[in-house]
């Protein structure tokens, strides 16, 4: 039952004209609430109940995610609510944003999740020693290398890479298209990937990264980077976004300006570049007070 749910809400956003990356990402975060019910032991039918949105909303928070992440899930979930009360499947408004989303006190200090440079080299040891596959090490370093957001990991053209002048086109939020310089490391794991690549039956797709069903999605990307914690020991869970954090973050730490960093994550201004970047990370704060 839920399966047809998700589609008919799919397909409600394609008519509503919605575009396929917002689609993908309300569908996504869905899938994601009604895996929560189901673990939970909820049939899921339609009628969606104020617990169901309180119970989740908790669990995300235990789980550590991220406000902005947690936010992002309610917002689409409060447009399944709206599509479930029109379709006559939901009796009741249960998803209030005042009330669901995660606040942020006016001030606060933003702080990032950022990976430490021992946590990187246990990480990179166990990719680059042949532990798991050729194209979840491209993934893994073009994550760390190129700081993409997974959507624009997802989303990268076979058309758009340039591996004789070592850079690739990214198309991020709204439409704004970057070029990226890549590391050495990344050209070469994208170059031994591409023989494989050939070898699936999706070859023909123009997305550079394919998994089994297709090219690849976040949901594969986050199952990917799972296992890899497992794997790799790592006592840190692997978030893409985390990637992205710590890309950003090494190259302000290296003095890059701001304005080149700003541009190679894609952000809209310098302005989001420094709030984020600028002022220092938690690892940051352990080893200036430690060195007291």
């Amino acid at each position: 039952m839920s399966k047809e749910i998700v589609s008919a809400f799919a397909a409600y956003l394609a008519e509503d004209g919605k575009r396929p990356k917002t689609i993908q990402s309300y569908v996504g975060d869905v899938t994601g609430f009604l895996a929560y019910l189901a673990v939970m032991g909820i049939d899921f039918n339609g009628d969606l109940k104020r617990f169901h949105v309180t119970g989740y909303r908790n669990h995300l928070l235990e789980e550590g995610y991220e406000s902005a992440t947690i936010n992002k899930k309610v917002n689409s979930l409060q447009s399944f609510n709206h599509w479930l009360l029109a379709t006559g499947l939901a009796t009741e408004h249960v998803v209030y944003l005042r009330k669901d989303r995660v606040r942020v006190a006016a001030g606060s200090e933003k702080q990032v999740e950022v990976y430490s440079e021992k946590q990187l080299e246990k990480l990179l040891f166990h990719v680059q020693s042949g532990n798991v596959s050729i194209r979840d090490r491209a993934v893994v370093l073009a994550l760390l290398y190129t700081g993409v957001r997974v959507s624009e990991l997802c989303d990268l053209k076979l058309r758009h890479l340039d591996l004789l002048t070592g850079h690739i086109r990214v198309t991020g939020k709204g439409g704004k298209v970057r070029e990226v310089p890549l590391k050495p490391e990344v050209a070469d794991a994208i170059r031994d990937y591409l023989p494989e690549r050939v070898k699936s039956k999706y070859a023909d797709a123009e997305e550079l990264f394919l998994g089994q069903r297709g090219p690849l999605q976040r949901d594969a990307v986050n199952t990917l980077l799972e296992k890899l914690t497992v794997r790799a020991g790592l006592d840190v869970r692997l978030k893409p976004h985390a990637f992205r954090h710590t890309f950003c973050t090494r190259l302000v730490r290296k003095g890059v300006p701001l304005t080149v960093v700003s541009k190679l994550a894609g952000h809209s201004s310098v302005e989001t570049t420094a709030r984020f970047y600028v002022s220092t990370s938690k690892e940051d704060k352990i080893q200036a007070v430690s060195a007291l």
